[in-house]
């Protein structure tokens, strides 16, 4: 079977835009790839002005909003690191064992893997000093730092949106054949894992370079 995967573009946000950002991404795609009846339901960001489309199923709701937990609950426990959720889309094929029994494989067959970095979080509007906005040493004052940050991050998130509407319309022919009339056609999982610091890649790179390899004993 052939296996399809994606690696949407990187997304640099706080943790407090976690949420409606993955909501976004997972649901956009999982209703793309839900080939039953569907019930859409628009939804529209409360952080940004964006709209996107959901399945209307509680199931896959529920299930979107506990990984989505416990992708803030890993955050929480590594501030300021790189994360990664992925979306696998798979079959279940059962291979015959030992006695007379079955043994039960997935075969995934697409998935989609959300990058973000966690950053900082940026300092509040609301900070004044004499009745004035405070200004940062760029010259920009919180709240045009605030503005700016965010139109970055919306601007992103519309192009990673636009970047799986092109995968899903042109990444077709490795899909199975549809064999239920589930509103989500096939078996999925959601996984969570950590992306290895790009800064140490660099630094131990450099270390190699400096020193040489390593001298094979004689």
């Amino acid at each position: 079977m052939n296996r399809e995967v994606f690696h949407l573009s990187e997304l640099e946000l706080e943790q407090f835009q976690i949420r409606e950002v993955l909501r976004c991404i997972l649901h956009t795609i999982m209703f793309h790839r839900a080939l039953g009846l569907v019930r859409p339901k628009d939804v529209g960001l409360e952080l940004f002005d964006i709209t996107y489309v959901q399945c209307g199923d509680r199931e896959l709701e529920r299930t979107i909003e506990e990984k989505i937990d416990s992708f803030v609950a890993w955050v929480e426990k590594h501030p300021n690191k790189k994360g990664q959720v992925c979306l696998s889309f798979y079959e279940t094929r059962y291979k015959p064992a030992v006695w007379f029994s079955s043994k039960e494989e997935r075969f995934y067959w697409e998935q989609w893997f959300i990058s973000l970095t966690i950053i900082p979080s940026k300092p509040s509007q609301n900070k004044f000093r004499h009745g004035r906005a405070l200004t940062l040493d760029s010259g920009e004052t919180l709240i045009e730092e605030r503005n700016r940050h965010d139109k970055v991050l919306e601007a992103s998130l519309r192009e990673v949106l636009f970047q799986i509407l092109h995968l899903v319309n042109d990444k077709k022919d490795h899909i199975p054949p549809v064999s239920n009339s589930n509103i989500v056609s096939f078996p999925y999982e959601i996984s969570i894992s950590s992306l290895p610091d790009s800064s140490f890649r660099m630094d131990m790179l450099k270390r190699m370079l400096h020193t040489g390899p390593p001298t094979m004993p004689s």
